[in-house]
């Protein structure tokens, strides 16, 4: 689905749990605060404020998250790649080297 018209919040990763909690943030300050003040002007700017905050610090953190898994994604799937290219040969790590490959080196 399409926020405003153009933000495809489908395919954009953290975009829809931002805004989710970003509401229930929002649900959560606006309430709370009308709760303590019974102020319902102000409970609703709180409200707003509390949306954008809510999502801004989910957003950051969420994107922080993803940045660190596609690293070691990216880790992982050189590894692999690595693994695949030196098994079975002297440059293999995993392999133990005998007396006579020593000296040959």
């Amino acid at each position: 689905f399409k926020l405003l018209g153009f933000l495809d919040v489908k395919n954009i990763p953290c975009a829809r749990e931002s805004i989710l909690y970003g509401s229930v943030g929002s649900f959560v300050i606006g309430l709370g605060h009308f709760v303590a003040t019974s102020r319902v002007r102000r409970s609703c700017d709180f409200a707003v404020g509390g949306f954008i905050c809510t999502m801004l610090g989910y957003w950051f953190y969420c994107r922080y998250n993803y940045a660190q898994h596609r690293i070691r994604q990216r880790m992982i799937r050189e590894g692999m790649k690595n693994k695949l290219l030196f098994e079975g040969s002297s440059l293999d790590p995993e392999r133990k080297q005998t007396g006579s490959e020593r000296s040959d080196s």
